[in-house]
């Protein structure tokens, strides 16, 4: 089969297009024949080797997609041959087949394409887990998302709206602005054009923010720590601006708020019952019209450096897709 991979730790234009084994399924494994990709920012920064983890080389970057069940290792139940699923590996999505742990794949319900079905897997319940579990987010409250055009911000304001939370969007453009208004944002904030700090403190009766999704980091996350409300909580998804910020620890105790860490892959480890439900609940707000997929570009597996680069330039409007 083709793949890509990544032989050492280096610019995206230098992964490899080539043949590889095909995967065999072991004993509670399931082989899929992939016929969508989800591409994420982490995937840009893992083969760099500026991600928190450090597969062993040579390696297939991915841990999303779309396809049919080919082949079936022992004991598995809930799976049939020619099945539509999506399913989550930490590794190997970038190929025409992968092979992974039966119990991180599940069916794709009728009615969702391919393309969508594998871009619902990270961003989406990333931003599920984020807000249900991290954040426990209340209906009713003040949701700020940076980055809301983005895969997993515009995810994190369709689940905000779902949950009955107060949505405020933040970008960096009018176009972006209106994708996530488009998308249910309630409040529309432009950081290239206003203070956001400023903007950030009239928020909630000028009571500040109760919960802050932040996948930017840099100067953002800096203006959203000091526009915390009391029992607020803080969000860390990621550091798209490149910048990982200091924070002083002084302003959550003086503000009464929380930074909560979200690393969505690890709860996929720890809790894996919590992590399927939280799927079958998406899947459900998928079919009843709350959540959805928005794909703005999808790239062939060849052109998995262009794919990358758009993500990395935060370029992205939606999710970029690759197909085998």
């Amino acid at each position: 089969m083709k793949a890509i991979v990544c032989e050492k730790f280096a610019p995206v234009e230098e992964l490899q297009y080539k043949d590889v084994e095909n995967p065999k399924a072991g004993a509670g494994e399931v082989v899929i024949d992939v016929s969508a990709i989800g591409v994420n920012y982490p995937d840009g920064l893992l083969v760099q080797g500026l991600y928190q983890m450090k597969p062993p080389f040579p390696f297939i970057p991915g841990n999303e997609v779309a396809g049919v069940v080919s082949e079936l290792g022992d004991g598995v139940k809930h799976l049939k041959l020619g099945q539509r699923v999506i399913g989550l590996g930490m590794l190997n999505g970038y190929a025409e087949k992968i092979c992974l742990n039966a119990q991180m794949a599940m069916p794709i319900p009728d009615g969702i394409p391919d393309d969508e079905a594998a871009g619902l897997i990270t961003a989406h319940a990333t931003a599920h887990h984020a807000l249900k579990q991290r954040a426990q987010l209340k209906a009713g409250e003040t949701l700020v998302v940076t980055g809301a055009a983005g895969g997993t911000g515009l995810a994190a304001v369709q689940i905000g709206k779902a949950m009955g939370a107060n949505v405020v969007a933040v970008c960096s453009s009018q176009e972006k602005l209106d994708i996530a208004k488009d998308n249910g944002a309630d409040v529309l904030i432009n950081y290239s054009e206003q203070d956001l700090k400023t903007e950030l403190k009239k928020l909630n009766d000028g009571k500040g923010v109760d919960v802050v999704y932040d996948v930017v980091g840099g100067d953002a996350f800096d203006a959203c720590s000091r526009a915390m409300a009391w029992n607020g909580r803080l969000l860390v998804i990621g550091f798209a601006s490149g910048t990982i910020p200091q924070f002083p620890v002084n302003l959550s105790l003086v503000k009464g708020y929380s930074v909560v860490g979200v690393f969505w892959g690890s709860f996929t480890m720890h809790e894996p019952k919590a992590f399927m439900e939280n799927m079958l609940e998406l899947m459900d707000w998928y079919v009843g019209g709350k959540v959805k997929v928005v794909v703005d570009e999808t790239f062939a597996l060849t052109d998995t450096a262009k794919a990358l680069n758009k993500v990395l330039n935060r370029e992205v409007k939606g999710k970029v897709i690759l197909t085998p």
